[in-house]
């Protein structure tokens, strides 16, 4: 949900969510779909699939760290990982910028971006006929 952007910088996280990058009117959402995983080394894999931005889809790779797992009190298995990888952000069409006085430009073209990521084991629910 690219509504729920903070920065933590109020002028920041406004302008990011203009038509100026991530338009979170017309393109509400982000998405990643996996289609391959490649075990690296011992719990590091390789996580290749398709990044939607802004209705721009594009294959990215990212690297993917396991952290372990552990059982809750009700007995759900809880699993962790960490993921990062670099994109060029005008690669999905996000490419406004500005001159500095000084030279330069002000953004970057490179983004980063790492990922904590804990999933829950589905239980099964026996059924009664």
């Amino acid at each position: 949900d690219t509504q729920t952007l903070i920065t933590n910088d109020q002028r920041r996280d406004a302008h990011l969510k203009s038509p100026d990058f991530l338009n979170v009117e017309q393109f509400p959402t982000i998405t990643f779909r996996s289609t391959r995983v490649e075990l690296a080394a011992h719990d590091h894999y390789k996580m290749t699939g398709d990044l939607t931005i802004r209705n721009v889809t594009r294959p990215v790779t990212l690297d993917v760290v396991y952290s372990g797992q552990a059982k809750d009190p009700t007995g759900g298995v809880h699993a962790g990982f960490s993921a990062q990888t670099s994109i060029n952000r005008k690669d999905w069409g996000l490419t406004w910028n500005v001159a500095l006085e000084a030279g330069g430009l002000l953004v970057g073209e490179e983004v980063k971006l790492a990922l904590e990521v804990e999933v829950i084991k589905a239980v099964e629910v026996a059924t009664v006929a």
